[in-house]
């Protein structure tokens, strides 16, 4: 009994365990083979812009400060005690052309008047009594003279003399009624006081600054324009035999001011004769007429001197272009094509230029292509796309 106890214990776990591997293995075999599908790529969301060629006005931007056209030092030509200034002549005051500004003492140069006047006529007298003399003469000696006479004889010489004597007595009398006239200071132009160095009482020298001043009719602007830049705006280059001076192209001059923005339109009216050795830029001067001038708009401030603006010029004219967002560009000069199938390709373009944002194509694109906007992470020449959003080709500026 004890040998059959043993052997069912050795022998039980075994049968049961061979039995379990052969139902494992029967189940196995007769299970069914799973069904296999093919495996479904989904093509990339893109979004596309439809092109559509069209005409567009180039721009170039650049910035500077404004500048007075016509600026002057007020310089006294005589000299003297200030006895009277004008309200105008302060930092700030506007003045009309020929308005008086400053006057000097008049009373010396008064009396420099008479004392000229009077010098004129004892000269007048001189004169006259030596042609009355010379006549004289020229009678006695054609009536008892004989032989060739000498211009003693007429006194030719006594009678040049008193003439030249007049003469100067009458430059000193115009001498001093100039400088009488000088002693009141007048404006040159219209314009505004920009600094004033003198007042009531003080006494100043012929040739001293007394006031700083500029004219107010036009207003200039330097604006520094790349190299680069210059193909695409024509500016009135100077040349030594030009004659007929062209008109420059229009500038928008725009700045911020107490929170708002403000325009005013102007012209490029020449270039400086250099072109600056540090940035290699030349510099086209624009001009605005009337800077003081509301102009017709309310609230708008006066385009003083020195104030910093931005200024938009107008360049030449694109006869048929594409815009694209800059974000287009695939590398230097490639762009993505949604074909009408659904697939991408890889199309070279030719780039007239590209500005902060925007791109402007010459050539490689045709009006319907469909460029994509989306930016894919792995893009292959003629891999399938599915495009979800057409967008709007920008509009151009004219």
């Amino acid at each position: 009994m004890k040998i059959v106890r043993i052997i069912l214990q050795v022998l039980l776990p075994l049968v049961v365990l061979a039995v379990a591997a052969n139902l494992a293995l029967t189940m196995i075999e007769a299970r069914e083979e799973p069904a296999t599908q093919p495996v479904e790529v989904t093509p990339p969301l893109v979004r596309v812009m439809e092109v559509k060629p069209t005409g567009r006005r180039l721009t170039v931007k650049a910035e500077g400060t404004v500048f007075p056209r016509t600026q002057t030092d007020l310089v006294p030509e005589v000299s003297g005690r200030v006895v009277w200034v004008s309200p105008s002549l302060a930092s700030g005051g506007f003045f009309e052309k020929d308005e008086e500004l400053l006057k000097v003492d008049r009373r010396e140069y008064e009396l420099a008047v008479i004392r000229a006047r009077s010098a004129v006529a004892q000269a007048e007298l001189t004169l006259a009594t030596e042609q009355e003399e010379a006549d004289l003469a020229r009678k006695e000696w054609e009536s008892l003279g004989k032989g060739k006479p000498t211009p003693l004889t007429f006194r030719e010489p006594q009678v040049a003399q008193a003439k030249a004597s007049l003469a100067s007595a009458q430059a000193a009398l115009d001498q001093t009624e100039y400088d009488l006239e000088r002693t009141v200071v007048t404006a040159p132009y219209t314009g505004l006081i920009r600094t004033k160095s003198v007042d009531v009482g003080q006494f100043v020298s012929r040739g001293t600054t007394v006031a700083s001043v500029y004219a107010v009719d036009f207003a200039e602007v330097r604006l520094p324009i790349p190299d680069a830049e210059l193909e695409y705006v024509d500016l009135p280059l100077a040349f030594r035999d030009q004659q007929d001076q062209t008109q420059g192209p229009k500038v928008t001059l725009r700045t911020e001011f107490a929170g708002r923005e403000h325009t005013w339109q102007g012209r490029i009216v020449r270039t400086e004769a250099e072109i600056d050795p540090q940035s290699r830029m030349v510099l086209a001067v624009a001009r605005v007429a009337d800077p003081y001038g509301q102009g017709g708009r309310r609230g708008r401030p006066p385009l003083a001197v020195g104030m910093f603006v931005e200024a938009e010029i107008e360049g030449k004219w694109a006869g048929s272009v594409t815009v694209l967002p800059r974000s287009a560009l695939r590398g230097k000069d490639t762009v993505y094509v949604v074909d009408e199938n659904g697939r991408l390709e890889f199309r070279p373009v030719q780039i007239l230029r590209t500005e902060r944002e925007q791109a402007l194509i010459s050539s490689g694109l045709k009006a319907g292509d469909r460029v994509c906007l989306s930016i894919l992470e792995t893009a292959v020449d003629g891999m399938k796309v599915q495009v979800v959003e057409t967008e709007a080709a920008p509009v151009p500026v004219s």
